[in-house]
């Protein structure tokens, strides 16, 4: 089983930054399928950012392509996710989640909160 651990939420401004942290422990990072989720307040989890399968790219939602990026360090076995021009409908509990290649995401961390004031 692998523990993911989120960091780095906060409220911030209008148009500012932060970047989210994800560490990983339990299993090798580079065993792993990574990506980000978020809640909104009353709507359903929804993917920010993932890795394919074979983890030569990464997919970002349409909302946020352009502002946010993901990357990891496999070293320090943590996830990230740089968030740029953040806008109050950025604001929602973030999650990381892991998968083994070719399955589901089965593992998750408890989630931190980024609130966006405008």
């Amino acid at each position: 089983q692998v523990q993911l651990v989120e960091s780095g939420g906060g409220l911030v401004q209008t148009g500012g930054s932060l970047r989210l942290s994800c560490a990983a422990s339990g299993r090798s990072l580079s065993t792993l399928v990574m990506a980000w989720f978020r809640q909104r307040l009353g709507k359903d989890r929804e993917l920010v950012a993932g890795e394919n399968q074979i983890g030569d790219s990464i997919d970002y939602a349409a909302s946020v392509k352009g502002r946010f990026t993901m990357y990891r360090d496999n070293a320090k076995s943590t996830v990230y996710l740089q968030m740029n021009g953040l806008k109050p409908g950025d604001t929602a509990v973030y999650y990381c989640a892991a998968a083994l290649r070719g399955a589901s995401y089965n593992d998750w961390g408890q989630g931190t909160q980024v609130t966006v004031s405008s």
